[in-house]
């Protein structure tokens, strides 16, 4: 065997067969990149990174466990033929209940989810706002009281002093319906089955804008906001008062009719759009999500038998999807990129009103009882209801007794993959030892065999090839017409030299 560099090297039986097993075309070595250099970190201290080399080891103690953890529960068919009884029948009956039960419950699981899903179960209500005003110390009120605040020349101080303030009441109700149930229960019973949704829930955030100079007003004021704190936020209460509420009221000074409009932005976890008309006209709704815009161009598809190819992906564009975009064909993958400048932001909701602080407004129509005093403008607003089915879902999976019902289901689960591993272990003794009562000798000579072979890997002197009383042929052989002298361990070996030649 050739000599590389004058340097004799001694090799192994089992480095040359795993060297030959190796062999291949030599790759030449690529420059390797250099490394960039690392930012400065910031310095820890000797108790930090004790606790994280504390974390660190319990995380993996924590998978190691979980890896060597048994998940087998099935018993094998052999241990019934030496079971007494029917017991292993009964198991296996009763593993095909689970099962079923099992696939029962993830089909239901993902039918509800796939309900919620969908654009035919989302509710709408109605929502009903009252917006009106009252008027204190308005010149024809003083007036009519005795005349206290005008001057001695008889006129009224209009300056900054002036004490004329009107008060605005906002007020929103969700008009009831079959869920609630208002016909039949007093309000107070109703809110606390239902937990009914308040007007502070269905909106961020609430503004009023003054159609006037704020240099003309008295407080110098031009707009007014309401902002629902952020969960999470200092002194965050989801029950308090600027979080929950109904009515909305606010107090500012003046003696003229004021015109005002409140903006009032949607709270709403997915984001909604305004669909153009093109887009509006094909879905039938002015205001849509995103997914349930692409889900609505799906469905459409499919009503009008667009899908053209048998992944149902290529879609022949009719006369409205042309106009929508602009092709005669398009595959749908491609469909929420080409709906993205349709969907526009969503402006907030737009209600006006004037502030009116004239006497007949204020007093009310002696003449006609329908007008009372202070009367409200109403408006009527669409807004999406909570689903029930999310808030019993919710309950459900969140109550005490059902979490303790799943981590006792996971515990017998465990015990029982403990117990079928103890069986294969029983039933793998026995087999050893009623193999061992048949045939004593033959059944020594095999296990004597596969002990060496064991020995052999665990040494690295296996040689992959050899039968039960040792190695094979082909690796004994020697000469031309062995295995040695040929071109692929001549290579072989040369590799072996060449990796393991130190530079000089």
């Amino acid at each position: 065997m050739e000599q590389s560099r004058g340097h004799k090297r001694k090799i192994s039986f089992a480095d040359l067969e795993a060297t030959f097993r190796r062999a291949g075309p030599i790759q030449h070595g690529q420059p390797q990149p250099q490394a960039q250099p690392q930012q400065a970190q910031p310095a820890m201290s000797a108790q930090q990174m004790e606790q994280v080399r504390l974390e660190q080891t319990r995380r993996a103690d924590l998978a190691r466990r979980q890896s060597r953890k048994p998940t087998d529960k099935e018993v094998p068919d052999e241990v019934a033929d030496v079971v007494v009884g029917d017991g292993v029948d009964r198991y296996k009956k009763l593993r095909d209940v689970e099962r079923r039960l099992d696939a029962v419950m993830m089909r239901k699981r993902l039918d509800i989810s796939d309900n919620l899903q969908r654009q035919y179960t989302r509710r709408e209500g109605i929502l009903r706002v009252w917006v009106s005003n009252t008027a204190d110390g308005q010149p024809w009120q003083v007036a009519e009281e005795g005349g206290v605040g005008f001057g001695e020349d008889g006129t009224f101080d209009f300056g900054e002093n002036s004490q004329a303030t009107f008060r605005v009441k906002i007020e929103g109700r969700l008009l009831p319906d079959s869920t609630f149930e208002k016909d039949s229960m007093d309000e107070e019973k109703v809110e606390a089955k239902t937990r009914r949704p308040r007007l502070s829930h269905f909106f961020k955030s609430i503004t009023i804008d003054f159609d006037r100079n704020p240099a003309l007003q008295p407080d110098g004021y031009s707009s007014i906001e309401w902002r629902k704190p952020m969960p999470g936020s200092q002194n965050y209460d989801p029950n308090g008062s600027e979080v929950s509420f109904d009515t909305l009221e606010f107090e500012r000074k003046s003696d003229e009719n004021i015109n005002v409009t409140i903006n009032l932005v949607r709270d709403v976890k997915t984001e909604r759009f305004k669909l153009s008309p093109l887009l509006a006209e094909i879905l039938d709704t002015e205001e849509e999500d995103r997914a349930g815009a692409v889900q609505g161009i799906w469905e459409y598809c499919r009503a009008m038998g667009l899908q053209e190819d048998e992944d149902r992906r290529s879609i022949v564009c009719d006369e409205p999807l042309r106009r929508l975009f602009q092709k005669d064909s398009v595959y749908f993958p491609h469909v929420p990129d080409l709906l993205f400048q349709h969907l526009h932001p969503l402006p907030p909701i737009q209600l006006s009103y004037t502030i009116r602080v004239d006497p007949p407004y204020i007093n009310g129509s002696t003449s006609d009882p329908s007008f009372p005093p202070s009367a409200s403008t109403v408006y009527d607003i669409r807004v999406p209801l909570p689903n029930p089915v999310i808030a019993d879902l919710t309950k459900f999976h969140t109550s005490r007794t059902h979490i303790t019902d799943l981590q006792n289901l996971i515990r017998t689960d465990d015990d029982l993959a403990l117990l079928v591993q103890k069986i294969h272990q029983t039933n793998a003794k026995r087999k050893f030892y009623d193999n061992l009562a048949k045939d004593p000798a033959s059944f020594v000579k095999r296990w004597f065999s596969s002990q060496m072979r064991d020995q052999d890997v665990i040494f690295a002197e296996s040689t992959r090839g050899g039968g039960e009383d040792g190695p094979g042929e082909m690796f004994r052989r020697g000469g031309k017409e062995g295995l040695w002298d040929t071109r692929q361990a001549h290579e072989s070996v040369g590799l072996w030299l060449a990796r393991n030649t130190k530079a000089p």
